[in-house]
């Protein structure tokens, strides 16, 4: 899931549990919210083993890199 994605199901499940109350709260409010509660759903997330798609592209990136890196130096 990516990071729009993960917002967007944090504000349905917020909609979701205020029923009725949530349609006359203003829109920014809910996004509010679901960015302020975000970071420690990441932190759970993460304490489970599990990393952001942006997170494990980067890392993924980043070893390629360095292998390419060893494999020249190993050509040296």
């Amino acid at each position: 899931m990516n990071d729009k994605e993960i917002t967007n199901a944090l504000l349905n499940i917020l909609k979701k549990e205020l029923g009725a109350a949530s349609e006359l709260l203003p829109k920014n409010l809910l996004i509010d919210i679901a960015e302020k509660i975000s970071p420690n759903i990441d932190k759970l997330i993460e304490s489970n083993g599990f990393v952001k798609k942006a997170k494990y592209d980067s890392m993924l990136k980043l070893a390629r890199e360095l292998e390419e890196r060893i494999e020249k130096l190993e050509k040296a």
